[in-house]
C-alpha cells in the first residue's frame, strides 16, 4: 500500500547518497502525508511509517538508514496534530483520566483497569516513529547517529510532551551521545538534549504522568524507573557525560511535580565524585547543584538523613580538599537537622569529624571542630539508639591519630562518655585502657594531662584506683624512658586530680615488693625527688614534718619508710623532712662501703643542692640552734663526710655548715671566738651527760626510749639494713655476671702486654703520675 503511495522515484532519492536528493525526497513525504492527514486516512500513514521503518532503518546500507530517518522526521512534521497518535501516546489522556479516576476512588475499582486488552490498545497506538530512531543511536556509522539526532530533533519540535513516555531511552541515548567520538554528533546530541529539557521544564504531560506513574508506568514516564538508570551512570567518569548528568539533575530537580530531593540518596555519592574532577566547570556544576539541594534539605519536613550520612561520612575521608569541605559542611547541617534520626549514626560521623579537625586546610578545620561540639552537646540515651561502645572504639582508634588536635579530642569525647555513661564506659574498660595507658608516652603534654584526667575520673572507685597505680608502675618498668621524661609530669598530675597522700601510699605499697630491686631503687628516686620538690606535694611534706607528733603524719612516714629503704638517699631525704634527725644520722653510719657508689653520691648530690631551696628553710633555721639540733648537726656532718672534697656538693654543705653560730649552746660558757670558727668546734659544747630526743629537747635523763611518737625507729633500721642487703647481694650477682661475661669474650692477656702495665714501686703504691686523679669524683 505504500509503494502506491509514494511514488519509486521518491523512494530511490531517499536512499541516494547525496544529502540533497535525500532532503528532496523526505519533503515530498512530508507533502504526501500532509495529504493522508487531512483527508483522515491514518491507515496509509501507518503504510508510510511501516514502509520507512522496515525498509529503510533497518537495512544494512548505511544510505538506507540515513534516508529512512530523514524520512520518518519528514513524516512527523506532516502529520503535525496528529502525530501523537503514531508515537504511542494517542490514548494517553484517556488513560490519565482513568488513572485520576482511579486515585479520586481510593484505587477501589483499580482491578477494572486490569481487565482492558492491553494488548490491543498498544497494537492501535503502535510503537512506530520514534523506537527506529533511538535504535539508530547505537549505529557504528557515526552518520547515521547525526542524523538520528536530526530526525529525533524534529519530531519532538512537533510531539513536544507527547514524546515524554520514550523519555528513559531517550535520556539513555543522549547520555551515550554525548560522549560520541564525532564531535558533529555531540553536537547534535547537544542541541536534541537542550530541546528535550526545554520539553520537559514545560510539559504538562509529563507532571500529569509523574502524578500517575504507579498506575501506567508501563506507559508514562516513571521516576522510579529512572533513577536506577541515573544511579547508574553516575560512576561513568567522562567529562562530558558529567555535564549531561548534572544539567538533567539540575532541569527534573526544577519541575514542581518531581520529588528528587526524595531520590537523593542515590545519585548523592555521584555528585560529590564530580567534586573533585579535573575540569573546573564540572565541579563547579556539581557544587551548584549539591548547594540546591541542601538549601531544600534545610526546608524540607521530611529528609532521609541516615542513607545519606553513610555517604557524606565516606567523603569526608576523600583525599579531595574540596570534597572533604563540602562533605563536612553537610555532615555540620545534618548534626543540625537530623535530631533522633541521626543517633544511630553518630559513631560515623564522629569517626569523619575527628580526622578533619587536624586537616590542613583551615576551613575543614573550623568547620569539624564546630560539628564535634554541636555532636557533643547532644544529649543522646542508650536507650534511643545512641551506641557508648560504638562511641568509645572511635575515640580508641583515633587515640593512635598522628595528630596532637585529633588525640586531644578522642581524649575529650572519652571523657564526656565516662561523666554521662560511666557504667557503659567501665564495662568496656578493658578494650581501651592499655590504649590510655599508652597515651602516657604522647610527646604531647596536652595529651598527657587529658589522658591522667581520664584515669583519675576512673579511679573513683577503688578497685580501678587500684588498677591504674599498677598499670602505672607496670609501664615505668618496662618503658624506663616515660618515667624520665613523664614520670614526673604523671605522678604530679594525679596527686592534684587525686589524693596525693592515697596516690604515694599505694606506690608505696606496690614498691615495697617489688623484685626488680634496680627498677625499685630508681622508682623510689625518682618519687622521693617529686616529694621533695614539687609544690603540688607541699602538704604532704608538711605532713611529714608533723611525725613526731601527729598521728596521721606517723602513718604517713611508716607507709612510706618501707619503700623508701630500696635507697639510702630518699631514707635520709624522708628522715630530714620527717624531722628525725637521729634516725637519719645512724642511718648514715650504717651505710657500707658497697653502698657509697657513683649512683648513691650523684643523688646525695640533688639532695644537698635542695637542702639550699626554700622547702628546707626550716632545717636552715634549725641550724641557728645547734645546742637543740645537734642530731642535725651530726647528720650533716655525716653527709659531708660522704662527699668526695673536690665536688660542688661538699663545698655547698660545707660553706652552709661554717655559718652555724657558736654562742647558742645552752648550759655552758659561750666561748666568743673569731668569725674563722670551725664548725666542728660546736660538737665540743654539748653539755656532758645530756641525751638530745629526736623533737630537739635537751633531756637530762639519759634512759630515753627508742619509741618516737610510736614509731619504733630501731626496728625501722633493721629493715633498711635488711633491705640494703638484698640489694648488695643482688649488686654482686650482678657484677660477677658481668666479669663472667667479659672474661669470656677476651683472650688471655699477652706477655708483652704485661711489661707496659704500671709497676709497683716498693712501698705496693702506684708510682705518682698513675695514682692522678685517683679518688676525685666531680658531679
Amino acid at each position: 500500500m505504500a509503494d502506491a503511495v509514494i511514488p519509486a522515484a521518491v523512494l530511490r532519492n531517499l536512499s541516494d547518497k547525496l544529502y540533497e536528493k535525500r532532503k528532496n525526497a523526505a519533503l515530498e513525504i512530508e507533502g504526501i502525508v500532509k495529504t493522508l492527514a487531512a483527508a483522515g486516512d491514518h491507515e496509509k500513514i501507518s503504510a508510510v511509517i511501516n514502509l520507512l521503518t522496515m525498509e529503510f532503518t533497518t537495512s544494512p546500507q548505511a544510505h538506507h538508514r540515513k534516508g529512512g530517518l530523514i524520512g520518518l522526521a519528514a513524516a512527523t512534521v506532516g502529520l503535525t496534530t496528529e502525530a501523537a497518535q503514531h508515537l504511542d501516546v494517542s490514548d494517553l489522556k484517556l488513560l490519565c483520566y482513568l488513572g485520576h479516576l482511579l486515585v479520586q476512588f481510593h484505587l477501589l475499582r483499580g482491578h477494572l483497569l486490569m481487565k482492558l486488552d492491553l494488548q490491543k490498545l498498544q497494537i492501535k497506538l503502535g510503537l512506530k516513529i520514534v523506537p527506529p530512531v533511538l535504535d539508530s543511536f547505537a549505529d557504528q556509522d557515526s552518520r547515521v547517529r547525526y542524523y538520528a539526532c536530526e530526525a529525533l530533533y524534529n519530531i519532538a519540535k512537533v510531539v513536544r510532551g507527547d514524546f515524554i513516555i520514550f523519555f528513559n531511552k531517550i535520556f539513555d541515548a543522549l547520555c551515550k551521545l554525548s560522549a560520541d567520538s564525532d564531535g558533529n554528533v555531540q553536537s547534535a546530541a547537544h542541541l536534541l538534549d537542550r530541546l528535550v529539557k526545554d520539553i520537559v521544564t514545560e510539559s504538562d504531560q509529563f507532571r500529569k504522568c509523574y502524578v500517575i506513574w504507579f498506575i501506567y508506568s508501563f506507559l508514562c514516564f516513571s521516576i522510579e524507573e529512572f533513577i536506577p538508570l541515573l544511579r547508574e551512570r553516575m560512576n561513568v567518569l567522562n567529562p562530558y557525560v558529567r555535564q549531561f548528568l548534572v544539567g538533567w539533575i539540575t532541569v527534573l530537580d526544577s519541575v514542581p511535580d518531581i520529588d528528587m530531593l526524595g531520590f537523593l540518596p542515590d545519585f548523592l555519592d555521584g555528585l560529590f565524585n564530580m567534586l573533585s574532577d579535573s575540569s573546573h566547570e564540572i565541579r563547579q556544576q556539581a557544587d551548584s547543584a549539591l548547594s540546591e539541594f541542601l538549601q531544600e534539605i534545610k526546608n524540607s519536613p521530611s529528609v532521609d538523613y541516615g542513607r545519606m550520612a553513610e555517604i557524606l561520612v565516606q567523603r569526608a575521608a576523600s583525599p579531595d580538599e574540596f570534597t572533604r569541605l563540602t562533605a563536612i559542611t553537610w555532615i555540620n547541617e545534618f548534626v543540625k537537622l537530623g535530631g533522633d534520626q541521626l543517633v544511630p549514626y553518630y559513631a560515623d560521623i564522629l569517626g569523619a569529624i575527628l580526622p578533619c579537625i587536624s586537616d590542613k586546610e583551615e576551613k575543614i578545620r573550623v568547620v569539624a571542630r564546630e560539628t564535634n561540639e554541636e555532636l557533643r552537646a547532644i544529649k543522646a540515651d542508650p536507650a534511643e539508639g545512641f551506641n557508648v561502645r560504638a562511641i568509645l572504639s572511635i575515640a580508641k582508634r583515633q587515640l593512635s591519630s598522628e595528630w596532637e588536635a585529633t588525640r586531644i579530642e578522642a581524649l575529650h569525647w572519652t571523657s564526656t562518655l565516662l561523666n554521662r555513661h560511666r557504667t557503659e564506659v567501665l564495662s568496656f574498660l578493658n578494650k581501651i585502657f592499655d590504649t590510655l595507658l599508652k597515651a602516657l608516652s604522647d610527646p604531647s603534654d596536652e595529651v598527657v594531662l587529658l589522658v591522667l584526667e581520664v584515669h583519675a575520673c576512673i579511679a573513683k572507685d577503688p578497685q580501678h584506683f587500684r588498677q591504674l597505680v599498677v598499670f602505672l608502675v607496670h609501664n615505668f618498668r618496662t618503658d624506663h624512658s616515660l618515667l624520665e621524661k613523664r614520670g614526673a609530669l604523671i605522678i604530679r598530675r594525679l596527686c592534684v586530680l587525686l589524693d596525693a597522700e592515697r596516690v604515694y601510699r599505694e606506690l608505696s605499697t606496690i614498691l615495697e615488693g617489688e623484685a626488680d630491686l634496680d627498677f625499685a631503687s630508681i622508682m623510689v628516686q625518682a618519687l622521693n625527688l617529686i616529694l621533695l620538690k614539687s609544690s603540688e606535694l607541699a602538704e604532704l611534706r608538711n605532713l611529714l614534718k608533723q611525725s613526731l607528733v601527729n598521728s596521721a603524719g606517723k602513718d604517713l612516714f611508716v607507709s612510706l619508710y618501707a619503700s623508701w629503704c630500696h635507697s639510702p638517699v630518699a631514707i635520709i631525704s624522708l628522715c630530714l623532712l620527717a624531722q628525725t634527725y637521729q634516725h637519719a644520722s645512724t642511718v648514715i653510719q650504717s651505710l657500707a662501703e658497697e653502698d657509697i657508689n657513683v649512683k648513691f653520691l650523684v643523688q646525695l648530690d640533688k639532695l644537698i643542692r635542695l637542702l639550699e631551696t626554700p622547702i628546707f628553710a626550716y632545717l636552715r633555721f634549725q641550724l641557728l640552734d645547734p645546742g637543740r639540733y645537734t642530731w642535725l648537726l651530726k647528720a650533716l656532718n655525716g653527709l659531708l663526710m660522704l662527699l668526695p672534697q673536690q665536688s660542688a656538693a661538699f663545698k655547698i654543705l660545707r660553706t652552709r655548715l661554717k655559718t652555724v653560730p657558736s654562742y647558742s649552746f645552752s648550759g655552758n660558757q659561750v666561748r666568743q671566738g673569731s668569725s674563722g670558727n670551725s664548725y666542728s668546734q660546736i660538737l665540743h659544747h654539748i653539755p656532758s651527760g645530756s641525751q638530745i630526743s629526736e623533737d630537739g629537747d635537751v633531756n637530762r635523763d639519759v634512759g630515753t626510749s627508742n619509741l618516737h611518737n610510736g614509731i619504733n625507729l630501731t626496728t625501722k633500721l633493721r629493715q633498711f639494713e635488711q633491705m640494703q642487703q638484698q640489694h648488695r647481694v643482688h649488686a654482686k650477682a650482678q657484677t660477677q655476671s658481668r666479669k663472667i661475661s667479659t672474661s669470656s669474650s677476651k683472650d688471655v692477656q699477652r706477655p708483652e702486654e704485661a711489661q707496659h702495665q704500671p709497676s709497683l714501686d716498693n712501698s705496693g703504691a702506684l708510682p705518682r703520675s698513675s695514682r692522678k686523679g685517683l679518688g676525685q669524683l666531680h658531679l
